[in-house]
């Protein structure tokens, strides 16, 4: 399990002298011995070391990570250079045409997000491969709590985009005026036509960042 070692480190050090975490750590370590995890364990962390939450512009939380083979990478919804882009994947990437004309790119690598300031956090940041939420309810959502209200604290425009039940029950740990929270259906195929297309979330995030003096995120992934 890669350190993190930037700001996020002074918000969630509480969290790792907690006996929660010490009872975390010690599965995720035994299940990494005896199963096929995925991410790679150098990759568990990713969302914050590549977003610091001093630039968290916008959260977009996901459930846990994709069980399958070289997907999985430490960000929700984003899966490696020349990997099949997932169909939840998919359809965000048919929302953001449709709102703000991105073209549809032939990758789903999102890391341009995260350093655009967009945390793209599972609430669960492990996963068994080929078993979906398996690693539910080991701990990882108390940590990943604290990340998020860690964000809630922070004094500055910030963006939620909670998508689906599981994202939607996070709504009542965020209580800061100055934040925007924007709710939808997951963009799962098997809910996406439910009110996730034609959500605007990305331009009404925007709108938001720019009402509030702070820079947009250009949501465009590039093409590879």
């Amino acid at each position: 399990m890669g350190a993190i070692k930037n700001d996020w480190l002074y918000a969630l050090n509480p969290e790792f002298a907690k006996p929660y975490y010490a009872s975390l750590y010690r599965f995720v370590i035994d299940e990494y011995k005896k199963h096929i995890i995925y991410p790679p364990a150098d990759d568990i962390f990713n969302a914050f070391h590549f977003t610091p939450l001093s630039k968290v512009k916008v959260v977009i939380l996901g459930q846990d990570p994709y069980h399958g083979p070289n997907q999985a990478h430490g960000l929700c919804f984003s899966v490696k250079e020349g990997v099949d882009i997932p169909p939840s994947l998919v359809n965000i990437y048919k929302e953001l045409n449709s709102d703000l004309g991105c073209y549809i790119p032939n990758n789903g690598y999102l890391k341009k997000w995260a350093d655009e300031g967009v945390l793209l956090l599972n609430t669960v940041l492990t996963v068994r491969q080929g078993i979906a939420n398996s690693h539910k309810n080991m701990g990882w959502e108390q940590f990943t709590d604290a990340a998020i209200q860690a964000v809630n604290a922070q004094d500055r425009p910030v963006v939620y985009m909670l998508w689906g039940r599981p994202a939607r029950a996070k709504k009542p740990m965020l209580t800061n005026k100055k934040h925007l929270i924007l709710e939808a259906a997951h963009p799962s195929p098997l809910s996406a036509y439910n009110g996730f297309f034609g959500c605007r979330h990305f331009s009404k995030a925007n709108e938001f960042l720019k009402a509030n003096g702070e820079t947009p995120v250009d949501w465009q992934i590039d093409n590879i």
